[in-house]
């Protein structure tokens, strides 16, 4: 689920005026900076008319980031858009499948690169630094899904978790790539540095923690035997 991997920006959404959220979002492990998706409404060609369907989930989309996903009900979605409840209903039944057509929107691939996987690896901290500058960056959604609504919400649960482990495995499939003997493992301790970074700049407002996580996984890499910049690696040093 976690989609969207170039730098964060600020976007209007031009029915409301709200400001689209920077979203950070976990890679496997790693939460990259997401750059709010162009979303629907953006990715359609200016002459033509966004579905009813896709303007109400853009508009959720960015009040449930905002705001959050309780404190945001379909009356003050419908009231932003300026459509009834009826009509919203009619295109999804409930609140739930609203929120789940929600996280489904943020939940992608992570994108295929030509760089090495070191660099793959380290610069998803380069990533959440610029998402933790940026304006409206509010942690990721999925975590923030799960506080809200509690564990016991298995249908969010559900692709919280499968959001998550796609990122593992991205990192876990590069760790593979550099002969590392524990991916797996190696794997889950650099998703921990993600969520660790990303949780300690929503408390402190400091996008130098995603650099510490970086010097981190640097540290965690060369205990595994990979040759981090143009050091020599550790398998080869005498």
């Amino acid at each position: 689920m976690f989609s969207h991997w170039a730098a964060a920006q600020d976007r209007n959404l031009p029915s409301s005026g709200l400001i689209t959220p920077i979203c950070v979002i976990n890679v496997g492990a790693v939460l990259l900076s997401r750059q709010p998706e162009k979303g629907f409404l953006q990715d359609m060609p200016p002459h033509e008319k966004p579905t009813m369907k896709a303007r109400i989930l853009e508009t959720a989309d960015l009040l449930f980031y905002q705001r959050g996903i309780r404190a945001v009900g379909v009356d003050t979605i419908a009231a932003e858009i300026r459509i009834s409840k009826r009509t919203l209903y009619n295109h999804f039944p409930s609140k739930d499948e609203l929120i789940a057509a929600y996280l489904q929107r943020r939940f992608s691939k992570a994108p295929a690169s030509d760089k090495p996987p070191v660099e793959q690896i380290l610069g998803t901290f380069d990533r959440l630094e610029r998402g933790f500058a940026a304006k409206g960056f509010r942690g990721c959604p999925f975590v923030n899904a799960v506080a809200e609504l509690g564990p016991e919400d298995q249908s969010v649960r559900k692709i919280a978790v499968a959001f998550k482990e796609s990122r593992r495995l991205w990192f876990r499939d590069l760790l593979n790539q550099l002969g590392v003997a524990d991916a797996e493992g190696l794997a889950t301790q650099l998703t921990l540095l993600v969520d660790g970074a990303i949780a300690q700049d929503l408390v402190r407002n400091d996008p130098a923690m995603a650099r510490a996580a970086k010097q981190a996984a640097k540290v965690l890499l060369r205990n595994a035997g990979v040759k981090v910049g143009g050091e020599k690696s550790p398998r080869n040093m005498k």
